[in-house]
């Protein structure tokens, strides 16, 4: 056997016991993340074919019409409704998200102390729990006890109970998810632009351009990447708004704030209709898996070029 023969058949074996090692090593992760997320999701796709309901256990064994629920959601005023109102959030919350974390990244790479000195701040929102979120600005939109409201009173100003009020539930959400997430976007997006080629500003700069010119023909096109990167995956997480729902508006009023996550968890554990509300939910679940898929297929796209 030639040396060149041997050292080939020796990389195939490093290469056969480096893969045998690689899938030993991502097996238990697997196995649990099968267990916690796989089996849960059968269940899942398997009761949406069921009408189940709680105060009839033998429903979530009858397969007779498995397409039911899901024919019945066409008909659902109520959870066309939800979805609307899940549109709305995204999209407010996202837009806001992304222009707040992108201006304050854009302060704080300026180079100016103040703002400098502010940048641990900024993330604090982000690494707090979501219930403690939501608590935070229950007691915010509490005019009883909030110094929002007790600073507003005491300058003259009416401000409106902005979690009841129907003109305002919705952006009551959108601001307490935006403070909550804006950090997300601050981070990545002052990450850019610290990796941003600093011989390109001075060339734009030593040719006359001024700072909206250096921004609009350097640094946005720089970043434009990773403010798509953040607004896919922020559009991904703006569906699980649950905990800010739940404890602000509770959907309300009426069906302002009702959400698609919400109106199923009512439809299961206020009504009983597992089946149906498992059906709403795979509906969603789908709906992420697509954004999902578009948000890595940037990710991939963007890395490539």
């Amino acid at each position: 056997m030639t040396p060149g023969a041997t050292k080939d058949s020796a990389n195939r074996s490093y290469e056969r016991q480096r893969r045998r090692f690689v899938r030993a090593a991502i097996a238990p992760s697997l196995l649990f993340l099968v267990l916690v997320a796989g089996l849960p999701t059968l269940f899942l796709l398997v009761t949406s074919l069921t009408p189940g309901a709680l105060v009839n256990p033998g429903s979530l064994s009858d397969f007779g019409e498995p397409l039911r629920n899901y024919k019945l959601l066409a008909d659902d005023a109520r959870f066309i409704n939800s979805m609307w109102v899940q549109a709305r959030l995204s999209l407010y919350s996202v837009v806001l998200q992304v222009l707040l974390g992108s201006g304050l990244a854009l302060l704080v790479h300026s180079g100016q102390q103040r703002w400098q000195s502010l940048r641990h701040l900024f993330v604090i929102p982000m690494v707090l729990p979501p219930i403690v979120v939501a608590v935070i600005w229950k007691l915010i939109y509490t005019p009883d006890i909030s110094p929002v409201y007790q600073a507003a009173r005491v300058l003259g100003v009416a401000l409106p109970a902005m979690t009841s009020h129907v003109d305002f539930a919705l952006a009551s959400i959108v601001i307490a998810d935006t403070w909550e997430w804006a950090p997300f976007t601050f981070l990545m997006v002052l990450a850019a632009l610290q990796n941003l080629p600093g011989e390109y500003v001075e060339a734009a700069r030593m040719d006359g351009a001024d700072a909206l010119r250096v921004f609009g023909h350097i640094v946005l096109p720089y970043i434009a990447p990773v403010l798509l990167v953040c607004t896919l995956f922020r559009l991904i997480d703006s569906i699980k708004a649950f905990p800010l729902i739940f404890l602000l508006t509770g959907g309300g009023p009426g069906s302002v704030t009702e959400v698609t996550n919400y109106y199923a968890y009512l439809v299961a554990f206020n009504f009983g209709e597992l089946g149906y509300s498992s059906a709403i939910t795979v509906v969603l679940l789908a709906a992420t898996v697509l954004i999902s898929w578009a948000a890595m297929r940037a990710s991939r796209t963007q890395g490539a070029e």
